[in-house]
Order: structure tokens, then sequence, then C-alpha cells
């Protein structure tokens, strides 16, 4: 592993995550969750601070694991590994939310798209943050 493209990957990462949640979270959905006010955790607002941190550590967990298989083939790399971190954890996670929770369903598939978009954009930043871009002198 090539500690200084991890952590500048691991920083993109959460940019890219933090910008991207702000804008589905607070712009897009925000009419949808305001209809749903009921459903929401009381004061839920004062542990809004821990949101960061997991994003954060998911930050981590996810460049990690693009490292362990990467193969420096460029942005479809990225795209294709966005898409199956997207299904299995958004995908799943959308759903599962669905099941246990009464929110209604078109709010389960805005997650899951939203959500899989959002993995696919950040897997094409890894892929364009992590490559390889020492140049070799073929002489």
């Amino acid at each position: 592993m090539n500690f200084k493209r991890f952590i500048a990957s691991v920083i993109s990462v959460f940019i890219t995550f933090m910008a991207l949640d702000f804008i589905i979270h607070n712009i897009i959905l925000m009419n949808v969750y305001a209809s749903l006010k009921n459903l929401w955790r009381p004061g839920m607002e004062s542990l809004m601070w821990m949101m960061p941190l997991i994003t954060f550590i998911l930050s981590i967990l996810v460049t990690l694991l693009f490292i362990r298989g990467y193969q420096d083939r460029g942005i479809m790399e990225g795209v294709s590994f966005g898409i199956l971190v997207g299904l299995m954890t958004n995908g799943l996670g959308a759903f599962s939310q669905y099941w246990m929770y009464p929110v209604p369903l078109s709010l389960a598939v805005k997650w899951f798209i939203f959500g899989l978009i959002e993995f696919i954009i950040t897997g094409i930043v890894l892929s364009l943050v992590y490559r390889n871009n020492e140049k070799v002198d073929i002489e």
C-alpha cells in the first residue's frame, strides 16, 4: 500500500461522501424527511455530530477495500467497485430499513438509487486519486 495515496484517497472519499450526503439528504430529500417528522427519533439533531465520524470511518474502510483489489484499470475499475459496494451496502441497507421501519417504499427506492450513485462517484474518485501517477522512463 502506498501510504500517501491511501491518505489522499481517504480524504478525497470523505469529502465526496460529505458533499454528496449534504446534497442528497439536505437538499433533494429534505421535503420527504420533513413530511415524516413523526418517524424520526426525538432530539435526533443532538446526535448528528456522529455523522462525520461515521462517514470518516466508512471512508477508511471503503478505501482499504478498494486498495485490496486495486488493479490500476482506470475509471471503469472505480465504477465497477462503486456498483458492487453500493449494491452491497445501500441495496441491502435501504430495503432492510423499509422492511424494519415504517418508511415509504418510495423513500427506500430513493435511498437505494442515490446511494448507488454516491458509491459509483466515490469509486471513480478512488480510481482517480489512488492511481499510480509515477512515470516510468524507458530509454
